[in-house]
């Protein structure tokens, strides 16, 4: 049977994951998809805490999945603006690496 601490485990290990992309990458577009997955293990987390507290009368609790709602809207948002900001660097700057990239002002 799978439990709560599974779940857990799994969200550490996608945490960790997209924490280490995001600290080794220099590639923009990758440190975009190490993110995401930061987010769907919080996700991941949030459903399963959801999903394994019970209330009083025995059913579960599904409060925690309207966040979960809110953090995909986020994610897409950070996505399509993230994606802009990457497509409009590349065009000034013919790159994506992070370290070629020293100021944000054109």
């Amino acid at each position: 049977m799978i439990t709560l601490e599974h779940y857990l485990m799994v969200s550490g290990m996608l945490f960790a994951i997209g924490f280490a992309g995001v600290m080794v990458r220099r590639n923009i577009i990758i440190i975009l998809m190490a993110l995401e997955l930061m987010l769907n293990a919080a996700n991941l987390s949030l459903v399963a805490f959801s999903r394994f507290h019970v209330n009083a009368s025995g059913t579960p609790n599904y409060n925690a999945q309207i966040f979960v709602f809110f953090i995909i809207t986020v994610a897409a948002a950070e996505v399509a603006v993230g994606l802009a900001i990457v497509v409009a660097l590349f065009r000034l700057r013919q790159t994506t690496n992070v370290e070629d990239i020293t100021a944000l002002k054109f």
